[in-house]
């Protein structure tokens, strides 16, 4: 499509975030004509719709939210122009106060003194905005529109100020469109992790340590066989493990430069009367491990990995299941290589990301995040080393987008998004290219030439954070992990007691093979055994009965409800070896 045919329509994002700009106008006017009494706060499009925020005396219940719906679909059908127009600061005041709108009139106070004050009219219904918008209200389509939530917002996001209600809501040029889109979000709702971490019995979130999340026993199972993952593939690549302390003192935060960038979100503690941080991140300690013995040119590039515990303080509104968290474990690594080697670490991570994504059928976007505002380093170190971080990636036939500004304090950076089933994408993986922390921790290497020399080093991890890699899987396979992923492999279901001495000679066999086995020998009917076994996403279910007794067999059925039919336990073990030791996905 041609840049002028994509002017309107929605892959353009200027129109569709100034389509959705409109249709929190139209909200709004929707509430008034309702319910002249509510206050009007803030109405701006977002990501994924718009909303609007308002002061009610009452609840905006969902038999509300459809009245609300309805008049929106009204309002379009009018097909009411949107007027611009500007008033001096003094006439603005007056006209939003006699308009009874307490906060307009402080948005107002608090643009500045030359600023052009603009409104938009839209039939008897005038809003305070800066726009812009669709020219009518006929351009947006009433049957594409969905209120979706309410939530409680406080007025300019501080807690000690008036609580107000957020109404979100999506739209689309054309019914489908929204009909597809509210397909989505249930079967996002159905793959919650959350939701799926509760029925499968991963882990739990509780009152008494909010952000902290509990591992439960499956879900260890789950957490400690993706680790041994990473062991495996970081040692095929050639890295080394260490593991930091998790308190250090804040001399060191000073040192390295995250006290001056995250002191708000770091936890503090006084110990022999000194002051400590928890870490919010790994490097430091990896920095001092390195600066603890001297160093060869011919070492280099040195990879060190680190699974580190850390604890950043987030915002209780903030949290969300395992995506947002207070403590989680970062697959830290840091590589010290020389300038010369830079290109090729670069590339040589990139193929360990390929390696590990692909794993897990995820495919990803990069972004080049370039140098912020508040940042360390001269502005040449910095440019140089984003055009080496450009050039590596480009040189292996990867596209990539520019994030400016948005690079770590101390360099340039390559995000990895991960697309999941749905489409959804994912922050996990970061290349962090650093030349600030060697200088500041003085990091050495003697050089072919026997003179000491500054290391290069780069930050990266591709998991992210371990717990939200799991909450992002959980979701993407909607509980259904791969079998050589998930908790329990095999779940053994007897038709009869005559059976549950056979069952566990069965169990045995498996477990000594090393795979994960439950056996269900219950007084249940084998159906309800069965729906239980395929209600836990267990890959293989084996039904055995008298015949399989006799026989030495084992029923086969997958959690898709594939009946395999009956096998020795020797073929069957072959052939859940094979797809283990693949990692097949299904």
């Amino acid at each position: 499509m041609s840049e002028e045919n994509n002017q309107y329509t929605f892959e353009n994002e200027t129109y569709r975030k100034t389509y959705w700009h409109t249709c929190s106008h139209i909200l709004a006017q929707a509430v008034k004509r309702l319910h002249p009494e509510v206050k009007l706060a803030i109405g701006p499009s977002i990501d994924e719709g718009f909303y609007y925020d308002m002061d009610s005396p009452f609840p905006f219940t969902p038999e509300i939210m459809e009245e609300i719906e309805g008049e929106m679909r009204k309002i379009c059908k009018e097909k009411l122009k949107l007027e611009r127009f500007e008033l001096p600061r003094a006439e603005a005041l007056k006209f939003m106060e006699e308009k009874g709108e307490p906060y307009k009139v402080e948005l107002i106070n608090d643009l500045p003194e030359d600023a052009a004050i603009s409104f938009y009219k839209q039939g008897e219904f005038t809003d305070l905005c800066a726009g812009p918008h669709l020219d009518s209200t006929g351009r947006v389509k009433g049957n594409g529109i969905k209120l979706t939530a309410c939530n409680a917002a406080y007025w300019r996001g501080d807690s000690n100020r008036e609580t107000l209600q957020r109404i979100y809501g999506i739209a689309f040029p054309k019914k489908e469109e929204l009909d597809e889109y509210l397909a989505k979000i249930e079967e996002a709702k159905r793959r919650d992790h959350r939701k799926l971490g509760k029925e499968l019995g991963l882990f739990m979130l509780r009152d008494e340590g909010p952000g902290f999340p509990f591992f439960l026993p499956k879900g260890m199972v789950l957490k400690n066989t993706l680790l041994e993952y990473w062991r495996q593939v970081h040692k095929k690549y050639g890295y080394v493990e260490i593991s930091t302390p998790i308190i250090l003192n804040q001399e060191l935060w000073l040192r390295s430069g995250h006290w001056d960038h995250y002191k708000n979100n770091m936890y503090t503690t006084i110990i022999d009367e000194e002051n400590y941080a928890v870490k919010p991140m790994n490097c430091p300690g990896g920095m001092l491990v390195y600066a603890s013995e001297p160093h060869s040119y011919k070492e280099l590039p040195l990879r060190v990995g680190e699974i580190g515990l850390v604890h950043r303080h987030e915002l209780s509104g903030a949290l969300h299941g395992l995506f947002r968290v207070r403590c989680f474990n970062q697959d830290d690594a840091h590589i010290f290589m020389t300038r010369d080697q830079m290109k090729d670490v670069i590339q040589e991570t990139v193929r360990l990301f390929d390696e590990v994504y692909s794993t897990f059928g995820l495919s990803y976007t990069i972004e080049l995040s370039t140098m912020p505002e508040d940042h360390i380093g001269t502005v040449d170190e910095w440019e140089r080393n984003q055009d080496i971080l450009k050039n590596a990636i480009t040189d292996m036939g990867k596209d990539f987008e520019i994030n400016e500004g948005d690079g770590a304090f101390y360099g340039p950076k390559l995000d990895f998004h991960l697309a999941d089933s749905l489409g959804r994408t994912w922050q996990c993986g970061t290349i962090q290219l650093d030349s600030q922390m060697p200088e500041r921790f003085e990091l050495e290497y003697t050089g072919e030439d026997g003179a000491k020399h500054r290391p290069i080093m780069i930050h990266r991890v591709v998991l992210g954070s371990i717990e939200r890699f799991i909450g992002v899987i959980t979701e993407h396979f909607a509980g259904a992990f791969p079998v050589w992923l998930n908790p329990v492999q095999v779940k053994i279901l007897t038709v009869t007691e005559r059976a549950d001495a056979y069952a566990a000679e069965v169990a045995a066999a498996l477990d000594q093979k090393g795979f994960r086995v439950e056996t269900d020998t219950r007084n249940e009917k084998i159906g309800k055994k069965i729906r239980e076994a395929t209600l836990e996403k267990i890959p293989y279910m084996l039904v055995v009965g008298d015949r399989d007794v006799e026989n030495q067999t084992v029923s086969v059925r997958t959690r898709s409800g594939e009946d395999l039919g009956a096998m020795s336990l020797e073929a069957f073990a072959v052939k859940l070896k094979e797809e283990v030791d693949s990692k097949a996905i299904h």
